[in-house]
């Protein structure tokens, strides 16, 4: 370790010595060419961290990646790549930008507004680079997706799955009844120009035809299963991309083909859903459950499991009082999650400790499966769902990471999970998701280790002991998208004023 280090401080100074004269990217300005130095790369597809790196980022692009060979940095005679903008990561760890498969662009909550600036910089200060908006056809959203496309706004890069029964301002909201109406539905998505298509609570026959349409056109499918007549088999028969939460998955192994439900259970009504949802993993058969898994893999279809979401029905007084919401919780979204049957999430009206302990049997048997699934040869992603349940933006994502660690995955899993496996879902694996050089510049650069720490990833950062003292680190100090320097710190910053600014109007 110590010439590990040794190794580290030599490329830093050499790195120093060079840097006289560089200047620091602007944040928000893609220079024509900078050089990250000294960085320890974890590459996003698995593989150990190594390092140091010189990264050299031409436009949007990895140009070019120079390992530091230790001989060569102590005899002066390296080649180090140069620039005259350019990031010092000595000490610091470079990952592939995070991808959050399961995100949701809202610039209102429960009727009331909420600045869309605020959600899309709170992505970006936790390291977000790419975003799938599950579930939305408007026209605003798919103009973001061209702002973000051209850089002319501070935001992830959009991918937009439309809401396969309508919706929004771009088309009119309907019900679609027959296979003939969820043809055309899907084609009329095709023509509005959505990346995929998000499906929620469908029968079996219009799910055959709208998935035939999509795949006949190229719309790649999210299914948010619930208690519907549809579960995983219909998504391995049809060819479903990912499915969404975890719902669909148990239901496909019911030992007795439906849930026990109590005779007053009325699906609609969010208290009875979420509560006796906790209890549905436990009625699985074990044997059933291997083979929905298996026949998952072998039809490839992913599994997104949004773990974070649901946490708070195990624990909802951690939920309640996450330390980020004294300073960034937008009193729009602390309306929002405040219990309220109207609002969609916010269902804890009567929530009891059994309902916890439920919930806490349902994380175990859920995450065992998640374990099986992959070990199987299955794809798992990450998303966050944020906007819901006592989850924020951003946050929400990095929780997710440490909830899938929790599972049982190891970090460096973890990491490629939220970059190589998403970017496959997202059928960008040639583009995203990898420290490559040919791949889309969209990396973190990150204060801290997080195969040791993922806390290291929040931008609130984490405290750690250094030569016998507490010492505050961590945090995400650039996200890099599509070759754009942002200083994670300074987004950060700009959101805690927008939060205080709402506050004093109330």
């Amino acid at each position: 370790m110590r010439a590990a280090f040794a190794v580290l401080l030599l490329a830093g100074l050499t790195g120093r010595a060079l840097a006289q004269g560089a200047a620091s990217p602007q944040s928000g300005v893609r220079p024509a060419r900078y050089v990250i130095r000294n960085a320890l790369v974890i590459a996003g597809n698995g593989t150990p961290a190594a390092g140091p790196y010189d990264i050299v980022i031409e436009g949007n692009t990895i140009a070019d990646m120079v390992p530091l060979d230790p001989v060569a940095v102590k005899a002066g005679l390296a080649r180090r790549p140069t620039a005259s903008v350019e990031i010092d990561a000595t000490g610091k760890y470079v990952m592939p930008g995070l991808i959050n498969a399961h995100g949701h662009v809202q610039d209102s909550r429960g009727g009331l507004p909420q600045p869309l600036e605020y959600e899309l910089k709170l992505w970006l200060a936790c390291g977000i680079t790419t975003v799938r908006d599950v579930g939305s056809t408007t026209r605003k959203t798919l103009q973001l997706r061209a702002a973000s496309a051209a850089g002319t706004v501070v935001s992830p890069r959009i991918l937009v799955y439309g809401l396969f029964g309508g919706g929004g301002d771009a088309v009119e909201s309907r019900g679609i009844n027959t296979p003939a109406e969820a043809r055309a539905r899907v084609r009329e998505l095709k023509a509005l120009g959505v990346d995929g298509i998000k499906i929620v609570g469908i029968d079996r026959d219009l799910m055959e035809a709208m998935e035939e349409e999509a795949h006949s056109v190229g719309l790649p499918i999210a299914h948010h299963a619930g208690v519907e007549e549809t579960n995983a088999w219909d998504d391995i028969k049809f060819g479903t991309r990912s499915i969404e939460h975890w719902y669909g998955v148990p239901d496909a192994a019911l030992a007795d083909g439906v849930q026990h439900f109590p005779s007053s259970y009325n699906y609609q009504n969010e208290v009875d859903r979420f509560r006796w949802a906790g209890r549905l993993w436990r009625e699985t058969d074990p044997e059933r459950l291997g083979k929905v898994l298996q026949a998952m893999v072998d039809h490839n279809v992913a599994w997104d499991p949004t773990l974070v979401i649901y946490e708070a029905s195990r624990d909802l007084t951690r939920a309640q009082n996450q330390p980020w919401f004294k300073d960034y919780l937008h009193p729009t979204l602390e309306e929002y999650f405040k219990p309220n049957p109207a609002n969609h999430g916010s269902y804890f009206i009567g929530w009891s400790s059994t309902d916890e302990a439920y919930w806490k049997e349902n994380y175990r048997i859920w995450m065992a499966a998640l374990r099986d699934f992959e070990r199987r040869g299955g794809i798992i992603g990450v998303g966050e769902d944020a906007g819901f349940i006592y989850q924020m933006y951003g946050f929400a994502l990095i929780r997710e990471l440490e909830l899938q660690q929790e599972a049982g995955f190891p970090a460096l899993k973890v990491l490629q999970h939220v970059a190589q496996n998403n970017a496959r879902i997202l059928g960008m694996e040639d583009r995203i998701g990898r420290v490559r050089p040919g791949y889309l510049a969209d990396l973190v650069v990150v204060n801290g280790n997080p195969l040791e720490d993922l806390k290291v990833l929040y931008p609130t950062g984490t405290e750690t002991i250094q030569d016998g003292k507490t010492v505050h680190t961590g945090g995400v100090e650039w996200t890099i998208k599509d070759g754009i320097p942002y200083h994670a710190p300074t987004l950060f910053r700009e959101v805690k004023e927008m939060v205080a600014a709402a506050r004093a109007k109330r």
